[in-house]
């Protein structure tokens, strides 16, 4: 799949300083340097448990059919899917870690939280695994160590982009807007009537750097981010700023106690039909479809600013599958991580997830999803605070969140916020001139 990411990632990528690297795992080893299989001995056809951790409660059900599928060529090999509240996840993994714990299948966040992983010692090397050459170079720069040896099988993509809801559309006629201005008057006929237009809240921070990663490009433009990693703009330029102003003029189009607001709540208000659209991220399909059944829900591309100017999806790989360097039972594991490079596990990733597979060449069967995986194709843009601005202690990408999250209590002014922004960027962001 087409992705702008740049390979500058690698070498931005700070090890945490809560974490140290492991010793040696006392185990008999059954992986040769680079991760590559030794030959199955008796031992490893004996029956064994592995623990999977993940951050995404939602996926439990397509996990189980997932495992279910691996198992049928592995029935030695069990495994124990379990995720953690996505907020606490990272603390969780990371304490576990650093006691020589953790699961033996780590799902890794995508780019700097996961290389800090690998280069604090705590993954086994996967570069050598079989099936790892069916990925694009810029997927795995999302589970790359700053050795450049690759430490996780890249599953899937996500994109941000707008859902909403086709019936309230249909019922006060309004279209998909192709431009900025169509879609505030879109907002503004959906609050004439009585109706949220966005589904939306401040409490929980990741939300404030998604929704701003996924609405500033028609702002700032597709090559703003490239001169901020040349050198060539920051986070203090006009164009940020008037990123970070525009977040603000929509709040009259939030719900009226948009501050108290979390996810659970927007999840709530969209499938409940109470708010018409939603900046969010394509994995909540799935939970919102199940939620409700009957919620005849699309989504659209950001509209840009200029009717002749392009409307944009935001893009980045969503999280990788990696091997605990200190598991008891790394050849089953890897075997599983083998299993993750299938067009097999493709098919059911796109299927049973409902998102963009980072394998070549599989195809969605649900429409929507089908959609989604189009505009990830041809008019991605990266999540710049992921995929480049998610280094630092605390990270860019959190100070972004913190201070937005800021703005929205009257405590600071978008030109605080990016001066914040710039001055956590300028503590270890070096540009690639």
């Amino acid at each position: 799949m087409k992705r702008l990411f740049s390979g500058a990632l690698v070498t931005m990528v700070a090890a945490s300083s809560l974490m140290v690297a492991c010793s040696s795992n006392t185990a008999t080893p059954s992986t040769t340097p680079g991760g590559a299989t030794t030959a199955p001995t008796a031992a490893s056809q004996e029956k064994v448990k592995l623990t999977m951790g993940s951050w995404r409660t939602e996926d439990t059900e397509a996990y189980a059919k997932i495992i279910a599928e691996f198992k049928k060529n592995n029935p030695n090999i069990d495994i124990e899917f379990k995720p953690t509240k996505n907020t606490e996840y990272n603390t969780a993994l990371n304490t576990a870690l650093q006691s020589g714990n953790g699961p033996d299948i780590i799902h890794l966040r995508p780019y700097a939280a996961g290389a800090a992983l690998a280069d604090a010692g705590y993954l086994e090397p996967l570069s050598s695994l079989k099936g790892m050459d069916v990925f694009a170079k810029d997927t795995l720069l999302a589970a790359t160590g700053k050795d450049g040896k690759v430490y996780g099988v890249p599953t899937v993509f996500s994109s941000t982009q707008v859902f909403y809801n086709k019936k309230i559309f249909q019922k006060y006629n309004l279209q998909e807007p192709k431009t900025w201005d169509e879609l505030l008057k879109t907002a503004d006929t959906l609050k004439k009537n009585k109706v949220t237009p966005f589904a939306f809240g401040s409490k929980e921070g990741w939300i404030l750097s998604l929704t701003q990663g996924t609405l500033a490009p028609s702002i700032y433009g597709t090559d703003f981010i490239k001169k901020v990693l040349a050198g060539d703009a920051n986070f203090k330029s006009p164009e940020y700023v008037s990123s970070i102003k525009m977040l603000k003029d929509l709040t009259p189009y939030f719900p009226d106690n948009y501050v108290g607001v979390g996810m659970d709540d927007m999840r709530n208000m969209f499938v409940t039909e109470q708010a018409a659209m939603m900046v969010m991220g394509d994995w909540e399909y799935a939970v919102m479809k199940k939620t409700n059944p009957d919620l005849q829900m699309d989504v659209f591309p950001v509209p840009p600013m200029k009717a002749d100017g392009k409307p944009t999806v935001t893009t980045w790989v969503d999280g990788s599958f990696s091997v605990n360097a200190k598991s008891a039972h790394k050849q089953e594991a890897l075997k599983f991580m083998e299993f993750l490079t299938t067009k097999e596990f493709g098919a059911l990733a796109v299927n049973e997830l409902q998102k963009p597979s980072t394998i070549p060449g599989v195809a969605a069967k649900d429409p929507l999803v089908a959609k989604i995986a189009k505009n990830a194709d041809t008019i991605s843009t990266p999540y710049a605070a992921v995929v480049y601005f998610n280094a630092g202690n605390p990270t860019t990408k959190a100070t972004l969140e913190n201070s937005i999250q800021g703005m929205y209590l009257n405590k600071l002014t978008p030109e605080q916020v990016t001066e914040e922004v710039q001055k956590s960027a300028d503590t270890w962001f070096k540009p690639k001139k």
